[in-house]
């Protein structure tokens, strides 16, 4: 039994009619793994919270539970921020492409999207200010407005090259089937 969560970094057989292989196109699928960044700050998000909730214990067991409370409602807090991180990308559909990003979402169906395309431009490195010469992956509207939704130094791609080729060609396959003709 294939597991799906692997199926977008899998080879495509010469034999594969689609480059589409997943059979519910219904469901928002990324068409990547969230990145070794991405996973380890929700980790250590995670770990965080760990010892918030131990500390909401000891505060809630001393006697004072409003201050435990409010230590397990930070907690949770810091739970949901991580769940969150690990949310974070771009997401594919048959009714369009979703860009999650860290406090909001956004979706273009695919009949407002004129191209996707693959260019060559400085890009934020982890989204920090700094910038370097990368690669990034342009979804563009038919009204000509631009946005972009991957890179290959983001917390998903950085250092997996590879990873940020396949994962372009992905959705740029996505668009070439299900984009307006």
């Amino acid at each position: 039994m294939p597991l799906p969560f692997l199926t977008a970094d899998r080879a495509f057989d010469a034999e594969d009619a689609v480059a589409l292989p997943f059979a519910d196109h219904d469901q928002w699928r990324r068409p990547y793994r969230p990145g070794p960044w991405r996973v380890g700050l929700a980790a250590l998000a995670l770990l965080l919270a760990s010892f918030v909730l131990l500390a909401a214990v000891i505060i809630a067991v001393a006697g004072a539970f409003g201050g435990g409370l409010l230590t397990f409602g930070i907690a949770l807090l810091v739970i949901g921020s991580a769940l969150r991180i690990l949310r974070v990308g771009v997401w594919v559909s048959r009714a369009g492409v979703r860009q999650v990003k860290f406090p909001r979402t956004s979706t273009v169906p695919w009949a407002q999207v004129a191209a996707v395309r693959t260019v060559q431009q400085p890009v934020r490195w982890l989204g920090l200010p700094r910038t370097v010469q990368g690669q990034a992956l342009l979804l563009v509207r038919r009204s000509g407005e631009q946005t972009l939704l991957l890179t290959d130094h983001n917390a998903d791609f950085l250092s997996r090259v590879e990873a940020f080729d396949r994962a372009a060609d992905t959705v740029e396959a996505w668009n070439a089937e299900y984009g307006a003709r």
